[in-house]
């Protein structure tokens, strides 16, 4: 066999490989095809980029880390920033300092509360940008006030001090949209006749806060693209934290990509599917 036919069939393997080992599809929001350059692409126009994860998705977790590669190599027009719901915001000191290298990396996970699969699934996203020097934002309200609405309603976040404030969207924060309220009605289970006030209220003050983490960022900087790790619920049908974004920066541009988890096929299912994003990103 010649070194071109070797060379030939060598290629055709390789893409068999490739295809057996397809571990994920991007669509847009109606389902089209679309491939990785076109969401780069359609980054470059944006001032955020909401990237919504299932929190036990590896596949979910190396394509973040391949947007953030990506936008840094790519969009020079910009000054990318890495925000994560993964951090409360009175650990940002601590991030800073870890950043710039003042503390060793033991400190800095003894001190900022990193969640449990931090190690596996986010620090590879934190090193990179502490490698290239880029800004880590945290953008989530601290747990312990997110759990207090929770079970005693929003009200109490008026007896917090101005000190305690500062960690959490400015006071009152707008309530979730209908649509937004329906939707996480039905995936708590919660039918028309129950209440589950506080609960919604805990989960907006989450959404909520991000957003006001975001709009600080660009408000500081107009050339700044936040590319935002978090949860899809959050941020799915351009809902939650994106709505809350749009009240404090109107004129905001923001694309939000959702990545969802299927065990049996990577086909865009319309009934599950349909504008969960810009762009939905289907993994296996």
């Amino acid at each position: 066999m010649s070194r071109m036919l070797i060379f030939v069939f060598a290629l055709l393997v390789l893409s068999v490989t490739a295809q057996n080992d397809e571990k994920f599809r991007i669509y847009d929001a109606k389902g089209e095809r679309r491939s990785f350059e076109q969401v780069i692409e359609a980054m470059k126009l944006v001032d955020v980029v909401f990237v919504g994860e299932s929190h036990d998705d590896a596949v979910a977790h190396k394509l973040q880390l391949e947007l953030l590669k990506a936008a840094f190599d790519r969009i020079r027009s910009k000054q990318i920033v890495l925000a994560m719901e993964m951090f409360e915001r009175d650990v940002q000191v601590i991030i800073d300092e870890y950043l710039q290298d003042l503390i060793t990396e033991a400190h800095f996970l003894s001190s900022s509360r990193p969640w449990n699969n931090y190690k596996t699934d986010y620090r590879p996203l934190v090193e990179f940008a502490k490698e290239n020097k880029l800004k880590v934002i945290a953008s989530n309200a601290p747990r312990r006030y997110v759990n207090m609405v929770s079970r005693r309603g929003k009200s109490l976040l008026e007896m917090l001090s101005p000190e305690a404030r500062r960690w959490i969207a400015p006071l009152p924060y707008k309530e979730a949209s209908k649509a937004y309220a329906e939707k996480f009605s039905k995936i708590m289970g919660i039918n028309e006749h129950q209440s589950a006030n506080n609960l919604l209220e805990a989960q907006t003050l989450w959404d909520a806060t991000m957003a006001f983490s975001i709009s600080e960022v660009l408000k500081a900087n107009s050339k700044a693209l936040v590319i935002h790790i978090n949860g899809a619920f959050h941020s799915e049908n351009r809902l939650g934290a994106p709505e809350h974004l749009a009240s404090y920066l109107p004129n905001v541009k923001f694309l939000v990509i959702t990545i969802r988890r299927e065990t049996k096929s990577l086909e865009f299912d319309k009934s599950k599917h349909l504008n969960l994003g810009d762009f939905v990103i289907i993994t296996n």
